[in-house]
């Protein structure tokens, strides 16, 4: 793990179902990241494909090991630079269902991570609100936490509705040892509106970790927008870099792990922390 004050960057791009010009996207980001001297680059979930039916993304999935991932795995050995690729339409169990997942590739193009989102988005926001999105209609719920050492320190690999569940971040942090949390979304605007910005700094402010929140932005087809605002959040729960609402482009900001261990020491929730699942409920 880097000793280091390491620099990274946090990308925000409006993908679409032309897969060539997704690529074209991330190039352009990869190159403004080399040049701001990021060591690494975190893109949305669905950074490679989105479709404009539920079911586009089957005829695109592949395995980890196939073309269009590897087209990326090139971005990154061409530029040196370490990746989060946030959210990718992994062959799944059947042909009728994918994985979607984060995948984590080194400044050498290779795989040193991958972790399949646990936790599905099916959500009716009804007509007023925001779409109905069925996310389990065709993809399969992974079921392992996944972390990883990289040059920002350690990773643990969340996507999108992961966001909402607490406990799985407490378990990355407490009992394996993360310091960078990863949100890549795509989240609905009238979703990220209300929710995004904190959802994110509670994240990192009950981990007190850093928050890495890659995101998709504007319209993608008729009926599919995401609200945008890609972020890191330090272990205080200040937003220390930020892009606006549909912008693409990259945010760079530092990843101090020594900040990270003063707040960490100053609070130390970590000793304080006790089994309160074990504990009995009083009901009257």
């Amino acid at each position: 793990m880097a000793t280091d004050v390491p620099r990274i960057a946090v990308g925000q791009m409006s993908a679409s179902s032309d897969v060539e010009k997704n690529l074209e996207v991330v190039a352009d980001l990869c190159a403004r990241a080399k040049d701001r001297g990021c060591a690494m680059l975190f893109l949305p979930e669905c950074f490679a494909f989105i479709g404009v039916k539920g079911t586009d993304a089957l005829a695109v999935m592949e395995p980890l090991d196939g073309p269009l991932l590897g087209r990326y795995r090139e971005l990154a050995a061409r530029h040196r630079l370490w990746l989060s690729l946030g959210g990718f339409a992994e062959k799944g169990p059947d042909r009728d269902r994918r994985f979607n997942a984060h995948v984590i590739v080194n400044d050498a193009g290779e795989i040193q991570a991958s972790y399949r989102k646990i936790h599905l988005f099916d959500v009716d926001m009804g007509d007023v609100n925001g779409p109905v999105l069925m996310e389990s209609a065709t993809a399969a719920a992974g079921e392992t936490l996944v972390t990883c050492d990289s040059p920002a320190g350690k990773l643990g690999l969340t996507v999108c509705y992961d966001l909402r569940f607490p406990e799985m971040f407490a378990r990355l942090r407490y009992e394996l040892g993360c310091e960078v949390m990863l949100v890549p979304s795509a989240f609905t605007k009238p979703t990220g509106q209300a929710h995004w910005e904190t959802l994110l700094r509670a994240r990192a402010i009950e981990t007190q970790s850093y928050v890495v929140a890659a995101a998709q932005a504007g319209v993608h087809s008729e009926g599919r927008a995401s609200h945008g605002h890609a972020m890191i959040v330090d272990p205080w729960g200040k937003v220390v870099a930020e892009l606006d609402g549909e912008e693409t482009g990259i945010a760079v900001a530092d990843v101090d792990l020594g900040y990270l261990k003063d707040v960490r020491s100053r609070i130390p929730v970590e000793t304080h922390r006790r089994d309160i699942a074990s504990f009995p409920v009083e009901r009257r």
